[in-house]
């Protein structure tokens, strides 16, 4: 990754002078004397590549004569604390690390900062992101203008640098797609492996296991999100993750579960049956959802605008629940109506994707908030969204018993390329004669 190139980015759209502050996430205790594992912050691992805790970054934008400069702050060096956590780099290996102009212990930096700030015009940081940054903020807004006396300024304006970084986030050049590619490979082969350990009387959280153990063994450093591991009516809550119900001979399993590969998420969801074969209501309303997505899929091209592939998706299963009678058809006469009074929802109530990327519902805006009726945005090349159509049906007068307690959900990654779209999990099958193929083969 060229992070100094991402930092040139940000300067330039910067105000001539300016300065802006991005600090990484802190450590979070989980009880005890054990901390939760550590995870950097998005925006600032963006911009460095360095996974520290107690770090900051500072960009100062280029100014006339005087280039962009970027600052690095760090933990220093301590032989004995390296003893108990774990190697530390320290401000003079950071700043090569790093490719900064450089680097100063983190202790410094409320000393650094008055000093870095004076006589510039504006600040960019995470506005209202932090009650405590704010804090700290205001603190070097008052430690510059005790200065005044001797001619020296405080930033007079404050730019929430968020929206710029979340733009350039939202578009994944080539290194990126690669590593989100390796990371949906990692996580299909996981689904894979569940399907062929899955069995009728194991638990969820054994599902869940084989999971992370494909996760872990190729290399990725964490789940990018808590696995749903959802059996029989489970899979009808869209974010159940006790992962504890015993499965029955004749459920389904609905598996929402991705890996975070060097700072990258993928998100797969499939659904199959524990027993291996799936039922006819089950396999109705399975390949309802796959030719939903299928639509989604075929509506996803560069200069189409992002709700398109939601809204081919929605009328394929609304017209499937017309047809199999979850939405009475005496009361509507076209899908058009049914989605006008939003009789759909109960059966598919979310969207059917959102951007990915170094999280897993990943920055960037929705909608074209540069034009007053804020239109769903145009899609991009290099953009990376989930295509995710799902139903779920829950008991229910006037509902056919035969679909009770289904649910499924079908959900791949893509990224927008030139003419069209890439796959980037094709490894996770698919089809319900992979499916029924492979589930239980582990124990043939």
């Amino acid at each position: 990754m060229d992070y100094a190139a991402r930092r040139a980015r940000l300067a330039a759209q910067m105000q001539p002078g300016a300065v802006a502050v991005l600090l990484t996430a802190p450590e979070v205790l989980r009880n005890g004397d054990s901390d939760y594992p550590y995870r950097h912050d998005s925006h600032f691992h963006y911009l460095t590549g360095f996974g520290e805790p107690e770090s900051a970054l500072v960009l100062v934008a280029a100014q006339g004569d005087n280039p962009a400069r970027a600052i690095l702050f760090c933990r220093e060096k301590n032989v004995e604390r390296e003893i108990w956590d774990g190697y530390r780099h320290g401000p003079e290996a950071a700043k090569t690390a790093c490719g900064v102009d450089e680097a100063f212990p983190i202790g410094e930096l409320d000393t650094q900062l008055p000093r870095l700030l004076a006589n510039a015009p504006a600040l960019y940081y995470a506005l209202a992101s932090s009650a405590a940054l704010d804090v700290r903020v205001q603190d070097w807004i008052r430690a510059v203008r005790a200065q005044s006396r001797s001619g020296t300024t405080a930033p007079a304006t404050f730019v929430d640098v968020l929206p710029l970084l979340n733009e350039m986030r939202l578009l994944k050049d080539a290194d990126e797609q690669a590593l989100m590619l390796r990371a949906g490979d990692i996580s299909g082969a996981a689904h894979a492996r569940a399907m062929r350990a899955a069995r009728p009387g194991m638990a969820e959280y054994e599902l869940e296991a084989e999971l992370l153990y494909v996760f872990r063994k190729n290399g990725a450093q964490f789940p990018a999100y808590t696995p749903i591991v959802a059996s029989g009516p489970n899979a009808c809550v869209l974010h159940y993750n006790v992962n504890d119900r015993r499965m029955e001979d004749g459920d389904l399993v609905l598996i929402d579960a991705g890996c975070e590969l060097d700072g990258y998420a993928s998100d797969i969801t499939r659904t199959f049956p524990v027993n291996g074969r799936f039922s006819d209501a089950q396999r109705t309303l399975y390949e309802l959802v796959l030719a939903a997505q299928d639509a989604a899929l075929a509506a996803i091209a560069p200069g189409r605008p992002y709700s398109a592939f939601h809204e081919a998706a929605l009328r394929v299963l609304v017209q499937g629940m017309l047809d199999l009678g979850l939405v009475d058809k005496s009361k509507y006469a076209s899908v058009d109506d049914v989605i006008a009074d939003k009789a759909h929802v109960p059966f598919y109530m979310h969207g059917t994707g959102h951007w990915l990327g170094m999280d897993v519902h990943d920055v960037g805006a929705y909608r074209d908030v540069t034009r007053a009726d804020k239109p769903s945005r145009p899609l991009v090349p290099g953009m990376v969204v989930t295509v995710e159509p799902g139903i779920y049906v829950r008991p229910a007068d006037g509902v056919p018993e035969r679909f009770w307690h289904i649910g499924i959900r079908i959900e791949d990654d893509v990224v927008v390329t030139e003419d069209g779209y890439r796959l980037l999990t094709a490894s996770a099958p698919k089809t319900v004669a992979e499916i029924e193929a492979l589930v239980g083969t582990a124990h043939d």
